[in-house]
């Protein structure tokens, strides 16, 4: 359950991302009262450890992997 939480957090943050790279529109920032609004920086803050989760997805699927060949 964390685990598709963090990558749906993850997502929303690349789109994020996408929009502003495409646009210079940062819609977290529109819909939270701007970078600096306490509740856009826990958002960023979410969607960082949401990314720094899904890269231990990366190395788990080795390891459940070479568990059951074993």
């Amino acid at each position: 359950m964390v685990d598709k939480l963090a990558i749906l957090i993850a997502v929303i943050g690349a789109l994020n991302w996408g929009g502003i790279g495409l646009f210079g529109f940062d819609t977290v920032a529109f819909l939270f009262g701007g970078q600096m609004a306490m509740l856009s920086r826990i958002i960023y803050a979410l969607v960082g450890l949401a990314g720094l989760w899904c890269i231990t997805l990366l190395f788990r699927g080795n390891e459940e992997a070479a568990a059951s060949a074993a």
